[in-house]
């Protein structure tokens, strides 16, 4: 079966934990770390993380649309964040921590919004739903010590709290869209 490529951008709190996730999706051919959402060219981690370019650390997934649905990547999204807190995942706190979605064509948006009423009216959580949902303008890839972070530094603390327990409740409750 030939591959239909298509490219998804969604920002749900650190890259690091949202890269880990996707990676392991059936169908994701490819996670990229990076920044996107601001306002400032060819901006760096330092000036991201001070919170000062508007950008959001965020993710861009090349997906085979003949494997994964766009649809099956939102609900892998949902249910691995938090999209109910404004700026915030966690102890990560600030604008570039904040819950996007980058649509990249309007067929995206669609799906997006329709995705996100659906799980406020099923009052999938607590709260509602604050992921914004923004025209994809342009990604940033990240610098390379933050691509494939979690596999390359499992040991460390943030990993092993922060991204692990993702992990596990993804291959527990998601085998079916696992590689």
């Amino acid at each position: 079966m030939e591959k239909h490529l298509d490219k998804a951008v969604f920002a749900g709190g650190c890259f690091w934990c949202t890269e880990a996730v996707f990676t392991r999706i059936n169908g994701v051919e490819k996670v990229t770390s990076g920044y996107t959402g601001g306002f400032i060219k060819n901006p760096a981690y330092r000036e991201v993380c001070n919170g000062t370019t508007g950008h959001a650390e965020g993710i861009q997934i090349d997906f085979d649309k003949n494997k994964v649905s766009y649809t099956d990547l939102l609900e892998v999204f949902f249910a691995t964040h938090n999209p109910t807190t404004i700026n915030r995942q966690g102890n990560d706190v600030g604008t570039q921590y904040r819950s996007a979605i980058f649509y990249t064509n309007e067929e995206q948006k669609n799906r997006a919004q329709a995705y996100i009423d659906l799980l406020d009216k099923e009052n999938a959580f607590e709260d509602l739903i604050v992921t914004e949902i923004i025209n994809f303008e342009v990604f940033y890839v990240a610098e390379s010590n933050h691509q494939d972070y979690y596999d390359n530094n499992k040991e460390q603390p943030y990993c092993q709290v922060m991204i692990s327990p993702k992990i596990k409740k993804l291959k527990t409750h998601y085998t079916d869209k696992l590689k």
